[in-house]
């Protein structure tokens, strides 16, 4: 399977890089991540690559290989579509985090993103990822509440996914993502 994981920085894209190569290792299966950071500090673009299978040689998912896209912010999900294949899945969270050109003016903020990603030949969802976590008492686990639906959506084991997220986080944030895990994941069942 051949999942990006899309974001800004600060969102918890590498974590949840890392929950999903744990899930592989506790799955017995091979696993290679990759990361990119773009100014990822100051609010700009991550994406990270994750592979999983019997054999994984490379860590890099090439443009229309990816079988899962999970996007933390809107504008990243329009960003990396494009990298989808045919028939693959993007799940994508509602929130909007403005980057430097829009606020600065000389870009303006997508408005039909959705549109044109479910245009696309994709399974498409999307939730309000932030809602979620806020709901669950932190609006850094919008990670964990992502992790949750792409969860449902690439047919996870849960309970295995939890234990990954045990391996991954602290001991004291451990309850509160595992939460949000379950919330991303049941959203999705709600639909």
């Amino acid at each position: 399977m051949n999942i990006i994981i899309a974001g800004v920085g600060g969102q918890g894209t590498l974590l949840a890089s890392r929950v999903l190569g744990n899930y592989a290792t506790i799955k017995k299966t091979d696993c290679k991540l990759s990361e990119v950071h773009g100014m990822a500090q100051r609010g700009g673009s991550v994406v990270t690559y994750v592979k999983m299978g019997d054999k994984v040689y490379s860590p890099i998912v090439g443009d229309g290989d990816a079988d899962l896209l999970i996007a933390f912010e809107k504008l990243e999900a329009l960003r990396w579509a494009h990298a989808v294949r045919n028939g693959g899945a993007v799940i994508m969270n509602t929130q909007e985090i403005m980057p430097l050109p829009v606020i600065t003016g000389a870009a303006s903020y997508p408005e039909d993103a959705e549109q044109r990603i479910s245009a696309r030949k994709v399974e498409f969802h999307s939730l309000d990822a932030l809602s979620i976590a806020l709901e669950c008492g932190s609006a850094k686990a919008v990670n964990t509440v992502m992790l949750g639906a792409a969860a449902k959506i690439a047919k996870f084991d849960l309970d295995a996914l939890e234990e990954a997220l045990a391996l991954s986080v602290q001991p004291k944030f451990l309850e509160l993502n595992a939460l949000a895990m379950r919330r991303g994941y049941d959203v999705l069942t709600e639909k």
